[in-house]
């Protein structure tokens, strides 16, 4: 791992994250990591890549990108929820009476040619140094709860997994549906 580096996703990067997107055919069948983007913002101009890069020139997505050189390899998403107000079990999750928090992290995502080799884990540490960086925070994921010993598609663990986020300190809370799980850690800020 110790090729991979952290940058945060920018109009700097905006190309090496592209270069991803499009070796993955978008993502998921083209969702441009815009599916916990408000309504608004997904849908507006076309959606998709424009809709995706209209966010970054304004500030308004966060990624801690894992690179290979120039590369991107992988991703955290992370934002607040007013920046990424859609999750899974959405209904349960506001009857849960769970505290807001000031940051949530829905999404990761690996090139299939860098599976297994601690990307996510790496992006999702990247993630939580900038956010202390932008001051600190409550930070909550909704990963795959392990459901037996069967093998999963690296697609059904785009919200990372328990493992994952029980390593970065992060603490289990309720369930969200069959599959998922709240998991949240403190985040102080950035000394300096």
């Amino acid at each position: 791992m110790a090729q991979y580096r952290v940058e945060a996703l920018s109009e700097a990067t905006w190309p090496a994250f592209e270069a991803l997107v499009i070796k993955h055919n978008g993502i998921f069948g083209g969702c441009w990591c815009m599916w916990f983007q408000p309504d608004a913002d997904r849908q507006g101009q076309g959606g998709g890549q424009p809709a995706k890069h209209r966010l970054v020139v304004q500030g308004r997505t966060h990624h801690a990108l894992v690179m290979d050189g120039d590369a991107a390899v992988g991703w955290c998403e992370y934002g607040t929820p007013d920046e990424l107000p859609r999750i899974y079990h959405r209904k349960e999750y506001q009857a849960s009476g769970i505290e807001p928090t000031g940051y949530r992290m829905p999404c990761f995502f690996v090139d299939r040619n860098h599976r297994r080799r601690g990307v996510a884990t790496l992006a999702l540490r990247g993630a939580l140094d900038l956010i202390a960086d932008a001051g600190g925070g409550t930070v909550e994921g909704y990963p795959r709860v392990d459901v037996g010993q069967k093998k999963l598609s690296a697609s059904f663990l785009f919200s990372g997994s328990v493992g994952m986020f029980a390593g970065a300190g992060f603490t289990r809370g309720p369930d969200l549906g069959r599959f998922r799980c709240i998991m949240r850690r403190k985040v102080e800020p950035a000394a300096g």
